[in-house]
C-alpha cells in the first residue's frame, strides 16, 4: 500500500506548500499531489483574490525539489489546456523527474473560473466528448515513439511527437472521476489509474468503491481489456482525532466522504480498502505547512502498513 497527500495549494503560501513537500520527502510518503484550479473552489468575490497556485507549474517545481516522491495532479482540467500541449508538458516533467509523473486529468467542472479567464464552458455532454477525445489523443502521443496524426471532432494534430516523452515506462494516465456511463468508459479505454474522490460525494464506503469497480470491469470487458491493468487509488479526506465533537465537525465541514476518527479506526478503514484492491491512498484535508500532522500520520498510520 502506497500513501500520498493532496497538498493544499489554495489560500496558502509557497513557503507552507514547500514545508509540506519537504517533510513528505524526508518521511515515508510515496507521492504528492496538487489540485488544478485558477480560483480557489468555493470562493466568493473577495476570496477570488486569494492564492491559487497553477497545478502543472507547481508540480514541475516540486519535481526539482525532490528525488523520491511520485508527482501528479488531482486532477487537471481538460478545458484549461490543449491536450497535446498537456502531453508535451507531461513528457517534460516525467523526464526531469526521472519517471515520477502521473498525468491525471478530468473533464472540468468549475464554471466560474472559465468565466474569469475567458474559457468556453460547454455542456456536460460536450465536455465529456472532448475529454474522451483528449484522453485518446494523449494516450496515442505517450505510447508512440513516432509522429502521430490525429483528426478528431475537437482536436487535431499533424505529425505531432513527444520529445522528450516518457522517461522510461509510458507515463500513466489517471482518468479523474467515476461517472458510470462516460468517465469509467473513458478510463477503461484510455486510462491506467482509477481514482475514487472522497471530496466528490458518494461517501467513502467500501460498497461505493466496489460498485464503481464493478462498472469499470464491465466497461473493460466491453473493450476487451484486462481490468487488472488499471491501478486503483483513493483520495481520502481524513481527520485524525479521538474527540467525537471534532469528528462530527470534521465530517460536517469536509463532507460525508471524510474518514474521521482515531488511529485504529482510520487504520481499519484503510485496511478494508487495501483488501478490496486499492493500491494507494491519497489523504486530503491536511493543511499546507502542518509538518507536525504529516509526521503524526507517518508515525501512526503509515507505519501500520510498512
Amino acid at each position: 500500500m502506497d500513501f500520498g497527500v493532496q497538498v493544499n495549494v489554495y489560500r496558502t503560501s509557497w513557503e507552507e506548500i514547500s514545508a509540506s513537500v519537504m517533510a513528505m520527502e524526508a518521511g515515508n510518503w510515496d507521492s504528492v499531489w496538487f489540485a488544478d484550479h485558477y480560483i480557489p473552489p468555493g470562493a466568493d468575490s473577495e476570496q477570488e483574490a486569494l492564492t491559487a497556485f497553477e497545478g502543472l507549474s507547481a508540480i514541475a517545481t516540486v519535481a526539482g525539489m525532490t528525488k523520491k516522491l511520485r508527482l501528479g495532479n488531482l486532477v487537471l482540467g481538460n478545458t484549461y489546456r490543449n491536450p497535446a500541449h498537456v502531453a508535451k508538458i507531461a513528457g517534460t516533467i516525467d523526464t526531469v523527474s526521472e519517471g515520477r509523473f502521473t498525468l491525471a486529468i478530468g473533464a472540468g467542472w468549475y464554471q466560474r473560473e472559465h468565466e474569469a479567464y475567458g474559457w468556453e464552458f460547454p455542456s456536460m455532454k460536450v465536455r465529456q466528448d472532448r475529454f474522451e477525445e483528449a484522453c485518446q489523443l494523449i494516450r496515442e502521443l505517450i505510447h508512440n515513439n513516432e509522429p502521430v496524426d490525429f483528426t478528431g471532432e475537437h482536436y487535431q494534430i499533424v505529425q505531432g511527437q513527444l520529445s522528450p516523452g516518457s522517461f522510461k515506462d509510458p507515463i500513466p494516465i489517471m482518468v479523474g472521476g467515476t461517472g458510470p456511463k462516460r468517465t469509467l468508459r473513458t478510463l477503461a479505454r484510455y486510462g491506467d489509474v482509477m481514482n475514487l474522490d472522497g471530496w466528490a460525494g458518494g461517501g467513502m464506503s467500501l460498497e461505493h468503491y466496489q460498485n464503481k469497480s464493478s462498472i469499470l470491469e464491465k466497461h473493460c470487458e466491453d473493450w476487451g481489456r484486462d481490468p487488472n491493468e488499471i491501478r486503483r487509488t483513493l483520495l481520502m479526506p481524513c481527520y485524525l482525532t479521538d474527540d467525537q465533537n471534532l469528528i462530527d465537525r470534521a465530517v460536517k465541514g469536509l463532507g460525508p466522504g471524510t474518514v474521521a476518527g482515531s488511529k485504529d479506526y482510520i487504520i481499519d478503514r484503510i485496511g478494508e480498502f487495501k483488501e478490496a484492491g486499492i493500491a494507494e491512498i491519497m489523504f486530503g484535508g491536511i493543511p499546507s505547512g502542518n509538518v507536525n500532522l504529516l509526521e503524526q500520520f507517518d508515525e501512526e498510520i503509515l507505519s501500520a502498513f510498512n
